[in-house]
């Protein structure tokens, strides 16, 4: 699968970067208002009756700051966060061990917990309930178990995939959040936050630029204006404009819609070989050579939510709005 500027995954050499962008505090954290009310709510009576805040689950598509929202919590609860991630954890001795590190009130942040093996999540129920550890030590006719009492804690998980965790598990959050796609204005405040702190000069009509091709996710607006920056740097006079912004995202290849080079493939490809659909997803990944679960977990998603493709029984149809999107003629039905 080829890399895209266009993707919401982290890329290995973003995530350091990523941790001097991130706000400390609820009100410095752009858009997600509906979220950020509720936890604002749940924090303070958490805080006044001397408690750990209920466990919460971040769930939504990626790049939208769950990482970063699991940050602000423990910054507003005023305690430490530890990290580890649902792949991480393999074994229930390594479950124990993250757990009994932890100290009174911390909070543990487990990204992708919908990849937790099924082993791992029978020992983090108890964990979750009722603050303890339930450890076989030994084996066959000799093995005993050992109840290890835990200091209380909040786990906070993230996922992409909330329909993949399992029921038991997913009922043990007391505080459930969805993080929505953000707003063209939202992420042109995302973009001018960023530039001050790259110290870069970018006005609020080149940020807008950035923020409408950058598919409703911050981390991709971010990712976007780093390279704009260069373009402005070396092409321009340092200061991003909105000529700027356009002729360094059509470099890029990124279109209005925030659609790239392998978008405007896989589109093309059943306009030009299928008449527009309806065609099966098997057909599709063999034309233009990509696999079937990478089309549908990968590419699909943003073009379902924006309307430029439909999934039906008979396959995949790609709506007018691609037709005209591309300055294509509709056809008839």
């Amino acid at each position: 699968m080829e890399e895209r500027i266009v993707s919401g995954t982290a890329e290995m050499n973003e995530l350091y970067e990523e941790q001097s962008l991130r706000p400390q505090t609820l009100k410095q954290y752009i858009g997600q208002e509906q979220v950020k009310n509720n936890l604002a709510i749940f924090i303070e009576a958490a805080r006044q009756r001397g408690e750990t805040l209920d466990h919460v689950l971040l769930y939504g598509p990626p790049g939208l700051g769950k990482t970063t929202l699991a940050a602000v919590i423990a910054n507003e609860m005023g305690v430490q966060m530890r990290t580890t991630s649902g792949p991480a954890i393999e074994r229930p001795g390594d479950l124990a061990a993250v757990l009994t590190a932890l100290e009174p009130g911390d909070v543990l942040f487990i990204d992708e917990i919908h990849r937790l093996p099924r082993s791992i999540e029978e020992v983090l129920y108890p964990a979750m309930e009722d603050f303890c550890l339930d450890i076989v030590i030994g084996k066959g006719p000799s093995a005993r178990s050992v109840r290890l009492d835990l200091p209380p804690f909040t786990l906070i998980g993230a996922t992409t995939r909330a329909g993949s965790l399992s029921a038991p598990l997913r009922d043990r959050f007391g505080v459930l959040s969805r993080l929505e796609y953000y707003s063209e204005e939202q992420l042109t405040d995302v973009v001018m936050r960023t530039a001050d702190i790259f110290e870069t000069a970018i006005d609020p009509v080149g940020a807008g630029e950035i923020a409408r091709r950058s598919r409703g996710t911050p981390r991709i607006a971010n990712r976007l204006l780093k390279r704009v920056r260069d373009y402005a740097q070396v092409r321009g006079n340092g200061t991003i404009t909105y000529d700027v912004a356009e002729e360094a995202l059509e470099l890029l290849q990124v279109d209005r819609m925030g659609l790239d080079h392998i978008d405007h493939k896989l589109l093309k490809a059943i306009i030009e070989r299928f008449r527009g659909g309806p065609v099966g997803i098997e057909t599709i990944a063999a034309s233009i050579g990509e696999e079937s679960g990478t089309i549908e977990d990968v590419y699909e998603p943003y073009l379902l939510q924006i309307g430029f493709l439909q999934r039906t029984p008979r396959g995949r149809i790609v709506s007018g709005l691609v037709y005209r999107h591309f300055q294509m003629e509709v056809p008839a039905e």
